[in-house]
């Protein structure tokens, strides 16, 4: 006992009752929705036999995937344009891009959601607009479907996929794509087989991000969907407040847990996580 306590330190003593009850407050709700997903109404995997033996639920569960595929598409494919921007530019500009880039985390997601309904809805400005060029001769319905909630999941999910791009570029050093230059390489070689292949652990980290937060989404796709564009958070929401399905709601929340941890652990086989989310690669 007296050679356990010699190689443990005195300060865990003090952690040890903070990281307990931390540990307890996180996996004590995991695993009470895990309890519920299959005891709620009744024992047994029943809620999860709904996946297939529903296909309203399988329809929500498809769109819920493909729209954040499609957004982590697009968001990832404009904050790598953002982010190289900004590592390219002066530093008064990248600090100005910098300073509007942090300034989009502190507004709320509703007021920007709601800043799209009044920009795209029938009388918005985007449709106004169009239609006194003469563009168009009738709105375009760009609300209640699934552009609307593509458009702004993209707006708003386009600084969370910059930031991994931005310190994944910055930590690259300049002297390789040099030394390409040097030896021949035209400007776009240098860039698909030297540039492009450093920042892929910031791809990585910025896909995962922007898709993991994208499958939580429920305001904007609630207000900008109108009802007919009903992803996963939403439907939980709903058999937890309405139905009161409290069952088939936890099994939703632990599908979406695990599909996480699947994600994590399929890219840990081909990459160091540390190195995706920045940290050392030894």
């Amino acid at each position: 006992m007296n050679a356990v306590a010699r190689h443990i330190h005195p300060g865990w003593a003090i952690v040890a009752p903070l990281l307990v009850l931390v540990v307890a407050l996180y996996l004590g709700p995991i695993l009470n929705i895990m309890w519920l997903s299959v005891t709620d109404p009744e024992p047994g995997l029943g809620n999860y036999r709904k996946l297939y033996e529903s296909d309203s639920l399988l329809r929500i569960v498809w769109t819920t995937l493909r729209i954040c595929v499609i957004t982590t598409i697009f968001s990832v494919s404009l904050g790598y344009s953002i982010a190289y921007a900004m590592v390219h530019c002066h530093l008064r500009q990248k600090n100005y891009m910098l300073t509007l880039l942090l300034v989009s985390f502190w507004i709320s997601i509703l007021v920007r959601t709601f800043s799209w309904l009044m920009l795209l809805g029938r009388n918005g400005l985007v449709n106004n607009t169009f239609e006194t060029l003469g563009l168009i001769s009738a709105p375009i319905a760009f609300m209640r479907n699934e552009l609307g909630v593509l458009i702004g999941m993209v707006h708003y999910m386009i600084p969370y996929a910059v930031l991994p791009l931005l310190v994944s570029m910055q930590s690259l050093d300049s002297r390789v794509m040099d030394a390409s230059r040097n030896l021949g390489a035209s400007g776009s070689q240098t860039f698909w087989r030297i540039y492009l292949p450093l920042t892929l652990p910031g791809i990585v980290a910025s896909t995962l991000l922007v898709f993991i937060l994208s499958l939580g989404f429920y305001v904007t796709p609630a207000v900008l969907g109108g009802g007919k564009v009903l992803m996963v958070a939403e439907y939980i929401s709903v058999q937890l407040l309405v139905t009161l399905k409290w069952g088939t709601a936890a099994m939703l929340a632990a599908l979406m847990l695990a599909g996480v941890l699947a994600m994590l652990w399929i890219m840990s086989r081909f990459m160091k996580l540390s190195a995706v989310f920045g940290g050392s690669t030894r």
